[in-house]
């Protein structure tokens, strides 16, 4: 009578172990580490809501005023009301690398133009830990865009 054999051989046993070991290493960090995926997350939104108040403020005729500093971005009318703010991650804060407080003027001065308080093209860097994504705010026309 032919042996009939059941269960996995000494070789395949050790292969799986091999390989979920492998893939313990080296994948799993990457997936559980969700500091890059926040990050990047945080300069979409950065982008998305500084376009959107560069539009609020020509539809409005009103002069708005975003605030960088370490901890996230703030953007009031030029009297002073409020219109939002967007903080860092609570888990990568501070997560904008150029210290000090910068501002940018929505429609400055009613003339549709965008003034820096660098009165030259603004950097925003998105940075902590390895991740580093920086982002350039042209003077005049108020767009933001990533650089390489």
């Amino acid at each position: 009578m032919p042996r009939t054999s059941r269960g996995f051989t000494l070789i395949e046993l050790i292969l799986v172990i091999v390989i979920t070991a492998a893939l313990a290493v080296f994948a799993l960090p990457k997936v559980l580490d969700t500091t890059l995926w926040r990050l990047r997350s945080f300069g979409d939104d950065l982008m998305a809501r500084h376009q959107g108040m560069l539009r609020l403020a020509l539809q409005q005729r009103r002069p708005i005023v975003a605030t960088v500093t370490g901890a996230g971005v703030s953007w009031a009318y030029g009297s002073g009301a409020s219109l939002g703010s967007l903080p860092c991650p609570a888990t990568e804060s501070p997560c904008i690398s150029e210290g000090g407080s910068r501002t940018i003027t929505f429609n400055s001065a009613n003339g549709g133009a965008t003034a820096t308080s660098t009165a030259a093209s603004l950097s925003v860097t998105v940075a902590y830990g390895s991740y580093s994504q920086a982002y350039r705010v042209e003077t005049d026309t108020g767009l933001i865009y990533p650089l390489p």
